[in-house]
């Protein structure tokens, strides 16, 4: 686990509940100095990360409340420009505005991001940049997906300040519609070779009627 992502997500409140219910001492040498500090993205953050279809993001409103939204789109939407830094375009949705009016006032986020078929999931927490289109249409290129039919409305750029891979347990095994074909394939591939065999032994079989009868 992550030293800067405990840092930030260990508060007292947090530390007291894991010194009343025994967990404490498990966490003591993560948050030691010497413990990875993980707040850089690395080759394996970097593959997930732009291998994902959709992730799930909070924001925090001026009211206090958290916000959670899935983001989606076609996988690899999500690109990492460099090791602090993740972004994506933002597609024109419902129009309710509530996240970019949350991070137009407090620009943490935490993200949530799952590979279902492989049970694995890294959590982000970092601050977000909003950038209109019209002030930098070389990055709305560079995010949008090739032969993507979404309209982006402008790009969110992320600095991540810590993240942590999160323990499989509990995960469920998903597939998505593209994932179950893969799964598929083999087993048509095999269906078609005996019914092949199938239809040549009944032909044969229907040969050996003709000649005896």
């Amino acid at each position: 686990m992550a030293r800067k992502f405990l840092e930030l997500t260990f508060t007292p409140s947090v530390q007291q509940h894991q010194e009343r219910l025994g967990s404490a001492k498990a966490y003591a040498r993560m948050l030691s100095p010497e413990a990875e500090a993980a707040d850089r993205i690395g080759p394996a953050e970097a593959e997930f990360i732009e291998g994902r279809d959709g992730f799930y993001q909070a924001s925090v409103s001026e009211t206090g409340w958290p916000y959670v939204q899935f983001k989606g789109g076609p996988a690899g939407f999500v690109k990492v420009l460099d090791e602090k830094t993740i972004a994506y375009a933002d597609f024109r949705g419902n129009r309710q505005y509530i996240s970019l009016g949350n991070l137009t006032q407090d620009d943490r986020v935490a993200i949530i991001m799952i590979d279902y078929p492989n049970r694995r999931r890294i959590k982000i927490l970092g601050r977000a940049k909003l950038v209109d289109i019209a002030d930098d249409p070389d990055l709305a290129e560079r995010l949008m997906p090739e032969g993507y039919r979404a309209r982006p409305e402008r790009a969110v750029m992320i600095t991540v300040e810590a993240f942590d891979w999160n323990c499989p347990q509990h995960i469920p095994q998903r597939l998505t519609v593209e994932e179950f074909e893969d799964q598929l394939a083999p087993i048509r591939a095999d269906m078609a070779r005996l019914a092949d065999e199938n239809a040549q032994l009944k032909a044969r079989l229907a040969e050996f009627e003709a000649v005896t009868a």
